[in-house]
C-alpha cells in the first residue's frame, strides 16, 4: 500500500529547460486542474501525429480520456507536461505494468513544437520519475512510420532492447544512466544552451524598453550605444509616454512606440531599463509579442534585501513561462563586435575593437574596468569578441556562455570575472571542456569568506578558496589573483602562441631591468637563460639580431625583451619595427613579450595591427611562421597565434610596463601548455583485482540501517567497521589495540610483537603530536609500563584518553589522505603533510573524484612540501607509486559508494617502501543528490 505522502504533488519533479532551438518550457506534472489545457493541447494535434500516439483514428478525447490522462497517483501512474506560456505543448505519460519494475511510455509533441527537442527533455524528467518510483524499464511500442519517436528513444543513450511485431516496433529501454546516455544528455544541453546564448546576441531586432524623451537616462543611453555602434539589424525606442502614434525619436532616428506589442515587425531582444516596479509588465508585453530574451538593466531586485529577491524570482518565473531568458538584471549589458551585428546594447560608450576574445564579469564596475582598461592597453593587438555583464544572473549565468564560446569560433581566449560560483561540479565540467580547446583565464572575487554579493540568484559555495583554485587547475582554468592579471594574460595568450616549455631567455638594454626579470621568472617556476645585456648604447638593430638569436634558439621556449630609454634619435616605431622584423622571420613560433620602463608609444607601436609583410618577403607562407610547432593558443588559432581581424597574419607584441606582470602572464600560458599537452593524453582510473566493490556495498547497507543515518546526518564508523570497510579496497591499518590500563597495554604489546607505539586516540588529543602524546619505539615491558605512567600524568586519566598499543611502522614521512563530499562539488580527494605543513601552512592539495592515476601523481607532487617525500637534502626518497595507489584506492571507494561522505586517513606513514595507514577514520550517510545526474534543468528561481 502507497503512503498518502507517496501520492502527494511532487513540486522537487517541476523543472524548467532549454530546448535545442534555445527557447525555455516548463516541465511539472499534470493535475486534474489541467483538463481545459489538456483538450486544449489535443485539438491543436495534426490527426497523423494522432494516430502514431493511438494507433487508429481519434480526433477529439472523451470525458473518461480527459480524466484518465489528468488525474494521476503519482507512483504508478505519471504524466508530465512540457508547457510554455501557459499552454501545454507536449505530454508523456507511464503506466507501471508488470513485472512491478516496468512501466509503458507514451509521447504526443505539437506538431508546431516538434524539432525543437521537446520529447528528449520529456524522456531525461519521465525516466528520472521512474528511477525514483523503483522503475528499472520503460517499454514503447512505435508505429514504424513514426521514425521521430523511434529516434528519440534509440538515440537516448539507454541500453535498449528492439524488435518488430504485429506490425509495430517494440523498444524496451534500460533506464540505468550510462557513460553513453550521460554523453547525449550533455551534448544536448550544450547545443541548447549555446543556441540560448547565441539567441541573445544575434538579434535581428531589438527594442529598449524605459528610453526617455530627453537625452539621458540607462535606457536612451543604451539606445544612443546600439546605434552608434552601428548595429545592423532594426532599432526601437519604446516608452509608454510617447504618443499614441507611432513616431521618431531623434537624434537617434528610431522608430517610437508606446509598448513592444505595437510594433509591427518581430522584436528578437528587449533591453529593460524602466523602474523595477513597471518590469512585469513590459516583460508581459514582451513574452505576448514574442521576444526571444531579455536584457534587465534595472537594479531594485535581490540585491536591494528580501523584497527584491521575491521580486527577482517573480521576474524569472515570469519570463521563462513565455519562454524567454533573462540577462540580469542589474546587468551592465551586453556586446558583440562581430561585423555582421556590431551590437553595444550596454552602457560602455563605444563598441570596443573587434576581436577574439570573450568577456563575462558578475559585476558592472569591473566589466566596463576591463573594457576600459583593455581598449586603453590593447588597441590594435586583442580584441573583444563578446561581452555580457550578468549582474545578479537570475537566469543566464557564466555556465552559459562557458557553453556558447565552448565551439565559437569567433572566440579564441575566454576572460572570466566571477564573484561565486553556484555549481562548482558543472563549472568544473564546462571548464575543462573549454579549456582543452581555447584558454579560459578566471579571477574570483571574495577569496578570503567575504559573502559573495546577495544579489547574485545562485548562492556562493561555502568550499574553501584554496580547494577552488585546485579544482580549477585540474580543470585546466587559468586562475589569478587580480583584475589586472586578467588583463595581463589574456592579452598574452591572445596575441602569442603558447610556449613548448618553461626555458625563457632574456634580452635588452638594461642589466638590472634584466635581472628583475630574471628574478621574477625564477620566483614563477620558470627556468630563465643567462640574461644577454645590449648595453644601453643598443640600436634597432641590435634588439633586432638578439631577438632573432634568442628566437632561433632550440634551449629557449620564449622571450622577454626588455628596454630602457636610450639616448638618440631612435623612435620607439623602429624599435617595434626591428622586434617585428625577427618574429616575423623565426623559424618557430615561440611567444615574445616586451619590459618596458618609460618609452611613449613603444606598447601602441608594438599593438598596432600592421600585416606581417615582412613574412611574405621572407617567403614565409601566409596564415604562420616556417616550421611552427608551438602548440596553438586555441582550436581556431593557427600555429603562429597571431591574425588580424580579417584572417590576415600580422605580428603583434604584448608590452608590460612591470618585468613581474609580463613574467606572471608568461608563466601562467607555460603551465596552461603543460595541461594541454597532458590532457591530449588523459589518465585514467586503475582496476584493482582486489577490490570488493559488492562486499563494501552490503556492509555499508548494514551500517547505515543500525545506526539508523538520515540524510544529511551523517555516522561515524568504529575502528573495527572502518577497518574492516577499508580492507574492502585494499587498504590496512596498522593494528591497535585498547590499552584501558598498564597490564591490558602489555597483554595488547605482546599480541601484536615489540617494539609498539602507545597513543590515546580520544578526539581532543588525536593527532596531537605537538602535546608530547605518543611514545614510539617502546622495545618492553618495563618501558611500556613507564611510559604509560608517563602519558597518564601528563594527559590525565586513562578512560579520558582512550589509549591504545599498535605496532610500530618504518621511518617515514607522516601524511594525511582525506576524501569528502561537497554537496555542490562532489567528492574532493585531498592530500598534504600531517601536522604543521597542513594545519598552520593549509599546504593540501585537492582533486575531483574520481581521480585518475595522473592526478594522483600530480596531487602529491603539487603541495610546497613535497621535496620532502623526493630526498630533500640527502634524505633518501619514499615509496610514492605507493602513495598514488592509496590515493586511487580512497577515491574508488569514495566514487563507488557516495554513501561514505568523509575518509580520513592520518597518519599514513610514506616509508622507503610501502605506506602504513596508522589512523583512520569513515563517516557514512545516505547519499546526496546528483544533480549532474538528473535530467537537464536550469536552476530554480
Amino acid at each position: 500500500m502507497q503512503t498518502p505522502s507517496e501520492h502527494a504533488y511532487p513540486t522537487h519533479w517541476e523543472a524548467d529547460v532549454v530546448l535545442r532551438d534555445g527557447g525555455i518550457a516548463h516541465i511539472r506534472p499534470i493535475t486534474p486542474d489541467d483538463a481545459g489545457r489538456l483538450v486544449s493541447f489535443y485539438e491543436q494535434v495534426s490527426d497523423q501525429s494522432k494516430y502514431y500516439r493511438f494507433f487508429a483514428p481519434y480526433p477529439r478525447l472523451s470525458d473518461r480520456d480527459v480524466h484518465r490522462f489528468t488525474h494521476h497517483d503519482y507512483v504508478d501512474r505519471v504524466g508530465l507536461a512540457a508547457i510554455v506560456g501557459g499552454e501545454f505543448i507536449a505530454t508523456v505519460r507511464y503506466d507501471r505494468i508488470a513485472p512491478a519494475d516496468e512501466a509503458e511510455v507514451a509521447f504526443l509533441v505539437q506538431d508546431a513544437h516538434q524539432g525543437r527537442g521537446v520529447a528528449s527533455a520529456l524522456l531525461e524528467h519521465i525516466a528520472a520519475v521512474a528511477r525514483e518510483r523503483s522503475i528499472r524499464r520503460f517499454a514503447a511500442e512505435v508505429l514504424p512510420a513514426n521514425s521521430k519517436m523511434i529516434k528519440v528513444f534509440t538515440d537516448a543513450g539507454y541500453t535498449q532492447k528492439r524488435s518488430f511485431e504485429d506490425g509495430v516496433v517494440r523498444l524496451g529501454l534500460d533506464l540505468e544512466p550510462t557513460d553513453a546516455s550521460l554523453a547525449v544528455q550533455r551534448a544536448r544541453e550544450q547545443r541548447a544552451e549555446a543556441h540560448s546564448v547565441q539567441r541573445l546576441l544575434t538579434p535581428r531586432s531589438v527594442a529598449v524598453v524605459g528610453a526617455g524623451r530627453e537625452p539621458g537616462g540607462m535606457g536612451r543611453t543604451v539606445l544612443r550605444n546600439i546605434v552608434a555602434g552601428g548595429f545592423t539589424g532594426r532599432t526601437y525606442a519604446v516608452n509608454r509616454a510617447f504618443p499614441e502614434e507611432p513616431s521618431r525619436l531623434e537624434p537617434e532616428g528610431v522608430p517610437a512606440h508606446r509598448s513592444v506589442g505595437g510594433i509591427a515587425e518581430p522584436v528578437d531582444l528587449a533591453v529593460v531599463a524602466v523602474p523595477a516596479e513597471e518590469v512585469p509588465a513590459v516583460v508581459a508585453d514582451c513574452g505576448e509579442r514574442g521576444v526571444q530574451g531579455l536584457v534587465v538593466l534595472t537594479a531594485g531586485y535581490a540585491e536591494s534585501g528580501g523584497r527584491g529577491r521575491a521580486r527577482q524570482r517573480e521576474l524569472v518565473r515570469q519570463a521563462r513561462s513565455y519562454g524567454m531568458r533573462v540577462i540580469g538584471p542589474n546587468s551592465f549589458g551586453l556586446i558583440n563586435t562581430a561585423e555582421a551585428v556590431r551590437l553595444n546594447a550596454s552602457l560602455a560608450p563605444e563598441l570596443p575593437t573587434t576581436g577574439r576574445v570573450g568577456l563575462f564579469s558578475q559585476s558592472g564596475a569591473i566589466g566596463i574596468a576591463l573594457l576600459s582598461g583593455l581598449h586603453r592597453r590593447a588597441a590594435g593587438l586583442v580584441g573583444i569578441s563578446t561581452f555580457v555583464s550578468a549582474g545578479n544572473r537570475a537566469d543566464v549565468s557564466g555556465n552559459d556562455f562557458l557553453q556558447h564560446w565552448h565551439d565559437d569560433p569567433d572566440t579564441d581566449v575566454v576572460l572570466m570575472y566571477l564573484e561565486s560560483i553556484g555549481n562548482p561540479r558543472k563549472f568544473a565540467r564546462l571548464a575543462r571542456r573549454t579549456a582543452a580547446r581555447k584558454p579560459l583565464v578566471v579571477v574570483k572575487g571574495a577569496r578570503h569568506g567575504a559573502a559573495a554579493p546577495t544579489g547574485h540568484a545562485v548562492p556562493s559555495t561555502r568550499i574553501p578558496d584554496a580547494t577552488v583554485s585546485d579544482l580549477l587547475r585540474q580543470a585546466g582554468v587559468i586562475r589569478v589573483d587580480t583584475v589586472t592579471e586578467l588583463a595581463d594574460t589574456g592579452l598574452l595568450l591572445a596575441s602569442q602562441p603558447l610556449p613548448e616549455g618553461p626555458r625563457v631567455a632574456i634580452c635588452g638594454n638594461s642589466e638590472s631591468l634584466a635581472l628583475l626579470t630574471y628574478d621574477a621568472c625564477l620566483t614563477d617556476g620558470l627556468r630563465p637563460l643567462l640574461p644577454r645585456d645590449l648595453t644601453t648604447s643598443a640600436t634597432p638593430a641590435d634588439f633586432r639580431a638578439a631577438l632573432s638569436a634568442a628566437l632561433a634558439d632550440r634551449a629557449c621556449d620564449a622571450v622577454v625583451v626588455t628596454a630602457i630609454p636610450w639616448v638618440g634619435d631612435t623612435s620607439a616605431a623602429d624599435l617595434a619595427t626591428a622586434l617585428r622584423e625577427a618574429v616575423a622571420a623565426a623559424p618557430t613560433a615561440k611567444p615574445v613579450a616586451v619590459v618596458h620602463l618609460e618609452i611613449p608609444g613603444l606598447a601602441e607601436a608594438l599593438a598596432a595591427p600592421v600585416p606581417d609583410r615582412s613574412a611574405e618577403d621572407a617567403g614565409v607562407p601566409a596564415g604562420g611562421v616556417p616550421g611552427g610547432a608551438a602548440l596553438p593558443a586555441s582550436g581556431t588559432t593557427d600555429g603562429s597565434g597571431r591574425r588580424d581581424g580579417d584572417g590576415a597574419p600580422a605580428i603583434r607584441i604584448p608590452a608590460y610596463p612591470a618585468a613581474e606582470r609580463a613574467v606572471r602572464a608568461l608563466a601562467e600560458a607555460v603551465r596552461y601548455a603543460r595541461w594541454r599537452r597532458d590532457v591530449a593524453v588523459p589518465g585514467r582510473v586503475p582496476e584493482y583485482d582486489d577490490i570488493d566493490e559488492e562486499g563494501a556495498a552490503a556492509d555499508i547497507g548494514v551500517l547505515l540501517k543500525a545506526h539508523g543515518a538520515v540524510a544529511p546526518r551523517a555516522v561515524t564508523l568504529s575502528a573495527p567497521d572502518t577497518q574492516r570497510l577499508l580492507a574492502r579496497y585494499g587498504i590496512a591499518v596498522l593494528p591497535a589495540l585498547p590499552a584501558p590500563d598498564p597490564d591490558s597495554a602489555v597483554d595488547a604489546a605482546r599480541r601484536l610483537g615489540f617494539p609498539v607505539a602507545l597513543k590515546p586516540t580520544a578526539p581532543h588529543l588525536r593527532h596531537r603530536a605537538d602535546l608530547g602524546g605518543v611514545r614510539l619505539d617502546l622495545g618492553g615491558e618495563a618501558e611500556l609500563r613507564r611510559a604509560y605512567a608517563e602519558l597518564t600524568e601528563l594527559l590525565g586519566k586513562p578512560e579520558e584518553l582512550s589509549l591504545v598499543v599498535q605496532s610500530m611502522a618504518p621511518r617515514g614521512v607522516d601524511t594525511v589522505v582525506r576524501a569528502a563530499i561537497h554537496p555542490t562539488a562532489g567528492a574532493v580527494l585531498s592530500f598534504g603533510l600531517a601536522g604543521a605543513p597542513s594545519l598552520l601552512l593549509g599546504d593540501i592539495a585537492h582533486r575531483l573524484v574520481p581521480a585518475t592515476d595522473r592526478d594522483a601523481a600530480e596531487l602529491i607532487r603539487s603541495v610546497r612540501t613535497a621535496p620532502l617525500l623526493f630526498g630533500w637534502r640527502g634524505s633518501a626518497p619514499v615509496d610514492t607509486a605507493a602513495l598514488e595507489e592509496l590515493l586511487l584506492r580512497v577515491s574508488r571507494l569514495v566514487d563507488d559508494h557516495p554513501e561514505v561522505v568523509g575518509a580520513d586517513l592520518e597518519p599514513v606513514i610514506v616509508a622507503q617502501h610501502g605506506v602504513h595507514v596508522l589512523g583512520a577514520t569513515i563517516r557514512l550517510a545516505p547519499p546526496p543528490a546528483r544533480s549532474d545526474l538528473g535530467p537537464r534543468s536550469l536552476p530554480l528561481y
